[in-house]
């Protein structure tokens, strides 16, 4: 079975073979290490890594951990930004 990574509410497919998988991922760190250059750019490092995070527990640990504080944050920045059930109202004496 294909490995997937969801990201940004989509799904994408990997190699099945883990050494393509590792070398594609350290082939877009890499490239990203090297994004003043032409073609290549510094996004190429965060893609880079969470391909390496399908086979390294330890990519896979920060990358999960980086996604719970997102997500958490996200939570609570709408909440705080969210329109009470009842606003206090002013007295008209």
């Amino acid at each position: 079975m294909a490995k997937k990574i969801s990201f940004a509410n989509r799904q994408f497919h990997l190699p099945e073979s883990k050494p393509i998988r590792l070398g594609l991922g350290i082939l877009l760190v890499a490239g990203g290490l090297v994004g003043f250059l032409p073609v290549v750019g510094f996004w190429m490092i965060p893609l880079g890594l969470l391909v390496l995070s399908v086979d390294i527990p330890a990519v896979r640990r920060q990358r999960r951990k980086l996604a719970l504080w997102w997500h958490r944050d996200r939570k609570e920045s709408e909440q705080a930004t969210s329109p009470t059930e009842n606003p206090p109202r002013a007295n008209a004496d």
